[in-house]
């Protein structure tokens, strides 16, 4: 028998380089901080609306609690 947790998805407040969103999306799919981050920088040579993503997550995912 196997468990699965779930963490909700919320912002870092401690392992944050701007608003923790990296951070937040990586412990959600069990990554490391940096890795989501270097594919977030990656991400942003292709042509597409990235930062205009990561702006909106900022806004609509909440804080992680204290």
């Amino acid at each position: 028998m196997t468990t699965t947790t779930t963490t909700t998805l919320t912002r870092s407040r401690h392992d944050r380089v701007i608003a923790g969103v990296c951070a937040g999306l990586a412990r959600r799919v069990g990554w490391q901080p940096r890795t989501m981050r270097w594919l977030f920088v990656l991400s942003c040579l292709l042509p597409g609306p990235q930062f205009l993503v990561y702006l909106v997550l900022w806004v609509i995912i909440p804080k992680e609690r204290r």
